[in-house]
């Protein structure tokens, strides 16, 4: 139903036991994976990030609202190492070398900081966070999460329920406060 979840090329929809994935550019080695129930991203040791999956939302970084069926690289971070990714249901946030955060897909409920709803549908630094230096990232549903070198935590996006600890406000946050 989702084409190239598993990044195994097109017509892959199943996968009976684990099957590592073709190196689409010569042997990269991973070491990091995000996943969602739409589409995935692997972190390799010289700081690129690929995706793959479904890309309705912009939610692989490409440029674009189309599916891969195999990895692919987001040029995007060609100048940037990345460090760490975190993915959920539509949208993305990565962390590069020098502690700025990043987020793409779709972005209602304001999730990806950037005070709108918009698509995103390249990496876009999120701005309200370039002053912090921000070391872990986590993205839910609707709402995403970053913690600080000094430890203190930011979120943003759909407040519903109480998901971002802002207390009684459970208004939707447009920037990481």
């Amino acid at each position: 139903e989702f084409p190239g979840l598993l990044g195994h090329g097109e017509g892959v929809l199943q996968l009976k036991t684990p099957t590592c994935l073709p190196s689409p550019s010569g042997g990269e080695r991973a070491i990091g994976v995000a996943a969602s129930q739409y589409f995935s991203l692997a972190l390799t040791a010289d700081g690129a990030l690929w995706s793959w999956g479904s890309g309705g939302q912009g939610e692989l970084g490409h440029g674009d609202r189309e599916s891969r069926w195999q990895p692919k690289k987001i040029d995007a971070f060609a100048s940037q190492c990345v460090v760490t990714v975190s993915a959920s249901f539509r949208h993305s946030l990565a962390i590069t070398a020098d502690g700025a955060v990043w987020s793409w897909g779709g972005g209602g409920q304001e999730k990806l900081g950037h005070a709108n709803e918009e698509f995103q549908l390249l990496p876009k630094k999120v701005l309200a966070l370039a002053s912090q230096r921000v070391v872990a990232v986590s993205v839910g549903g609707e709402h995403s999460l970053a913690i600080t070198a000094d430890s203190a935590v930011f979120t943003w996006g759909e407040g519903e329920r109480g998901c971002l600890g802002h207390g009684e406000d459970l208004s939707n946050q447009l920037l990481p406060k």
